[in-house]
């Protein structure tokens, strides 16, 4: 067997089984971002299964890398390859399932995750490829890797029925950052990103949002599943504050935490009483389903610290939110920014901290007016509290109108480029110079017409709030 040179010293089981974290180069060692060094849950969770099952693996971080000879020599002595593509990282993954061939001729490459599901054509044509598993993989991963060549190359995953199923992931299976990172990294936890203080907690309690937007393409990779049980999820958390804490804060995962009554009523109910800390927590909403359950959503803000609360407004024009197909209206939109503005206000007359959006924006998107785009940003400044995340419209593979934009040949994103930068030209006939004067204050003098006096005196500048896609 070939000697392996690391490009880090940790996590060495000396199994011949690696496990390949996806990312930037250098996002473990020197971020440009919080978000960047977040780590991978299906990742944890599928290596928690494999490590619970007797199959040790090792594992390497393109990210803790800065260049691709560092990533070529930790390849190096292995019989097999797991990589979880999504499809910002398939280019990662094709040009490290090529390095690994060379490095070990018969080793044997598998991947699964969001790509494989919503841009098959696209895996099938990377011969270095060699297994392939499409949705979920909790309940063939350990067969898989067992005895890979039982499998076809091309493999349908089986999930678990319910999260309750899952086993909790071990993190301390998550990558360790760089050296140069670690005094900073609070490893197995996670690193704040101006949501809530640090240690950071990320988990999931639920997978899938149920709704069918056309801009996403989540649903087409992992059917809905039952959801985790509320005592489980705070066990978990008790149990990393006892064990890596004390935990600063929480970020739910979840696309959509707000749905299911009867749980948020138990985790209501809960996890003030038994969590060891009522820690403040992100998660994310829908407009329209706040205006359906209000008191819900003000009981979960005042009572369980649920203090920036994500949700996807997309437009503030309903002829866009049609064209999405977001099933919300402006009105469902403006009613839980003043819910909310009501909210805090009440909470800071109490002298307690008020609560905000991560108010998600998208702009970009094919049909979109300038009239329309304008609407939007008058919404944006017209919100008092607000963390404003703003997007160009991206057509990923897997979503209803990434298909029908790739069909027409009008998405500028490929297989060499599916990177999430934020000013990416990423839809041809888009007119991008537009949106950078709109997000850069020029059109500020019309946004402000019909904003009351208070709201119209923000400032109209946003080119900061550019995120990735």
């Amino acid at each position: 067997m070939l000697k392996r040179l690391r490009f880090a010293k940790a996590e060495r089981n000396n199994s011949p089984v690696l496990w390949l974290d996806l990312g930037d180069l250098g996002d473990l060692k020197s971020p440009r971002g919080p978000h960047e060094q977040w780590q991978d849950h299906g990742l944890g969770l599928l290596r928690t299964i494999l490590h619970q099952a007797g199959i040790a693996t090792d594992i390497e971080s393109a990210r803790r890398a800065t260049s691709w000879d560092q990533i070529q020599r930790g390849l190096a002595g292995y019989r097999m390859l797991l990589m979880n593509v999504r499809s910002y990282t398939f280019p990662i993954a094709y040009r490290a399932a090529q390095l690994f061939k060379e490095m070990n001729p018969v080793g044997v490459v598998m991947v699964g995750g969001l790509h494989a599901s919503v841009a098959l054509d696209e895996m099938t044509e990377v011969a270095a490829f060699d297994h392939i598993v499409q949705g979920p993989g909790e309940n063939t991963i350990i067969d898989l890797v067992r005895e890979p060549e039982t499998f076809p190359r091309v493999i349908q995953g089986q999930g678990a029925r319910s999260m309750a199923d899952w086993p909790m992931i071990d993190r301390t299976l998550w990558p360790q950052p760089h050296r140069r990172l670690k005094k900073k990294y609070p490893w197995p936890l996670e690193p704040e990103c101006g949501w809530g203080p640090g240690p950071v907690v990320t988990l999931l309690t639920s997978r899938v949002c149920p709704w069918r937007c056309v801009f996403c393409n989540e649903s087409s990779y992992i059917a809905n599943m039952g959801r985790r049980p509320v005592d489980a999820v705070i066990d978990e958390l008790n149990y990393l504050d006892r064990t890596h804490g004390p935990i600063g804060s929480v970020v739910i995962h979840d696309s959509m935490f707000f749905q299911h009554p009867k749980w948020l009523r138990e985790w209501l109910e809960k996890y003030p009483r038994r969590a060891n800390k009522v820690w403040p927590y992100w998660a994310a909403a829908r407009a329209d389903v706040v205006r359906e359950w209000p008191d819900l959503f003000e009981a979960l803000i005042r009572e369980t610290n649920w203090n920036l609360i994500s949700i996807g407004f997309e437009s503030g024009s309903d002829r866009v939110l049609r064209i999405l197909n977001k099933e919300c209206t402006v009105e469902d939109n403006f009613f839980a920014i003043d819910l909310l503005d009501r909210i805090a206000s009440e909470m800071e007359a109490e002298g307690r901290p008020a609560p905000r959006f991560w108010t998600n924006i998208m702009l970009g998107i094919p049909g979109e007016t300038r009239e329309d785009a304008v609407a939007t940003m008058r919404m944006v400044k017209y919100m008092r509290r607000s963390l404003p995340s703003i997007s160009f419209y991206a057509p990923y593979p897997g979503s209803a109108l990434g298909y029908q934009l790739i069909a027409e040949g009008k998405s500028r994103m490929t297989r060499e480029n599916y990177h999430r930068f934020p000013d990416d030209e990423k839809v041809q006939g888009i007119d991008y110079p537009f949106y950078r004067e709109l997000l850069a204050g020029k059109f500020d003098q019309e946004i402000n017409r019909g904003l009351d006096a208070a709201a119209g005196r923000q400032s109209g500048v946003f080119a900061h709030a550019l995120v990735k896609a």
